[in-house]
């Protein structure tokens, strides 16, 4: 393991130093996706204090084909370094750890955004959005996953802590491994183990720009939530794929038409998806979904439903809250 993971993975450790602030977009960054005084003062103020172990920074885009909105955050070419550095710089003054989440939206965009039509892995309308996209070629495949791990140099380049893979909420890796929109029938489409081909070409990608000891995670969209789609036991045997791969830390979520999964409410309302997970792997897994109380993110620790807790929504609204939080537990 590498130095990034020792904090996260020692059992006795309460919650602050488990705490995760998970990726939401911003839409902060400029209109070509640079970091500017806007997003800096935004991870500033959210971060100040020290009281986040690890804040993963929002989704940004590896190629212009794969931005998923008009202000995204971007690592897509070698000009964004220089913004990404003092973003890294703004967390890790304020005492928390960063890793910057890369991703490529296929179908889960509009060519009002890209200026193409949508890619995808099969021509089927995405299930949120309703885009049309076009099927990917074999050679595009290619260009994408040799497009992450350029992404993946550049967020090591700017002194990042880690990098964070997307494959969730309809994205497109999340897309690849959906049986209901990924129709293909080549080597990325039809069976689990082939529907996870891209993932696994995107990791050794990724390793092979940052290195072996480089902290490397992958957010994963564990169920789709949907008839006929990903379910739980696909999952585990995907996470056991992924950590044999390569992957540090599992970030568990789900939906792939979205997060906000009717009829699932609650602290912790993935607990069910990161403990089967957590169970089949060695590696840390970080819970997120709807967790708003202290008390009931140190239950979930406690009662082993993941390593690392991540609240998002919360700091989102409340910039104090992990503060707040670290002096309720210290006073519980």
């Amino acid at each position: 393991m590498s130095y990034l993971l020792t904090p996260f993975t020692e059992g006795t450790l309460p919650l602050p130093n488990r705490l995760v602030m998970p990726p939401m977009a911003t839409e902060k960054a400029d209109g070509s996706g640079r970091a500017n005084k806007e997003l800096l003062d935004y991870y500033d103020e959210k971060t100040e204090g020290g009281h986040i172990g690890l804040v993963i920074v929002e989704h940004s885009y590896i190629s212009p084909g794969g931005k998923a909105s008009p202000r995204q955050l971007s690592a897509a070419d070698d000009d964004t370094i220089a913004g990404l550095k003092q973003l890294a710089h703004v967390i890790q003054t304020n005492g928390s750890k960063a890793v910057l989440q890369i991703n490529h939206a296929g179908s889960n965009t509009s060519e009002e955004v890209t200026g193409t039509v949508p890619l995808a892995p099969s021509a089927v309308p995405h299930p949120r959005r309703k885009t049309n996209p076009r099927e990917l070629t074999a050679a595009e495949i290619e260009d994408i996953i040799e497009a992450f791990g350029q992404a993946a140099r550049r967020v090591k380049e700017a002194g990042f802590d880690g990098v964070e893979i997307h494959s969730a909420h309809g994205f497109l890796l999340n897309q690849f491994y959906s049986p209901l929109t990924n129709k293909r029938a080549d080597h990325y489409g039809g069976s689990l183990n082939n529907r996870i081909n891209m993932h696994l070409a995107v990791i050794e990608a990724v390793r092979e720009k940052v290195g072996e000891d480089y902290p490397l995670l992958l957010r994963l969209g564990a169920s789709d939530y949907m008839e006929g789609g990903t379910t739980i036991e696909d999952s585990t045997a995907a996470a056991q794929e992924f950590a044999k791969a390569g992957v540090d830390i599992l970030d568990i979520s789900g939906g792939l038409a979205g997060y906000i999964i009717p009829g699932l409410t609650g602290q912790g309302f993935f607990a069910p998806l990161s403990e089967a997970i957590k169970e089949e792997v060695s590696i840390p897994v970080i819970l997120t979904g709807g967790i708003t109380e202290a008390g009931a993110a140190e239950e979930l620790l406690n009662q082993g439903k993941a390593d690392l807790i991540g609240v998002g929504r919360a700091i989102y609204k409340n910039s104090s809250w992990a503060r707040r939080a670290v002096e309720s537990l210290r006073s519980s």
